[in-house]
């Protein structure tokens, strides 16, 4: 197994992405023969109802996190709500998933949605540069996409 730390969080939804503010968090490689992993976040109480629902439904949730550093490019993982534990102020969330691997990277999606914003030439290279600069959030799964900002 191999930990890493987990520096965001956000939920994939239909109409875009949902930003978890964590306070901590963890996610773990098993390295089983089902590539599974396990991220938990550890975040504000304000989130227990909001993550209980979709618990209870028992939802597959499609979650994109960035690992070690804020300057990594998000990955997706598909996942279920294993546990929510509550503690005083916040709780802690446990989501059992798999990598989901995409097609596209960070920059072919950023070049995705800069073409789709009516990008050409010489500036769709300059917003391209630095865009890639700054990372805006982008869904890392294709049919899903919020726009760049």
């Amino acid at each position: 197994m191999k930990t890493f730390k987990l520096v965001s969080l956000q939920l994939v939804e239909e109409d875009g992405l949902v930003d978890i503010e964590l306070d901590d968090g963890l996610i773990i490689n098993k390295e089983d023969e089902k590539s599974n992993w396990l991220l938990e976040a550890y975040i504000d109480k304000a989130y227990l109802d909001f993550f209980k629902k979709r618990a209870d439904k028992g939802d597959e949730l499609i979650i994109q996190v960035v690992i070690t550093k804020r300057e990594n490019d998000p990955a997706a993982f598909q996942t279920k709500i294993t546990s929510i534990n509550e503690l005083e102020d916040h709780i802690s969330i446990l989501f059992e998933g798999s990598l989901k691997r995409t097609k596209n990277d960070f920059a072919e999606l950023l070049l995705q949605d800069l073409l789709g914003k009516g990008f050409k030439g010489d500036n769709l290279l300059d917003e391209f540069k630095l865009k890639m600069q700054s990372k805006p959030r982008l869904a890392a799964t294709k049919d899903k996409q919020t726009p760049a900002q």
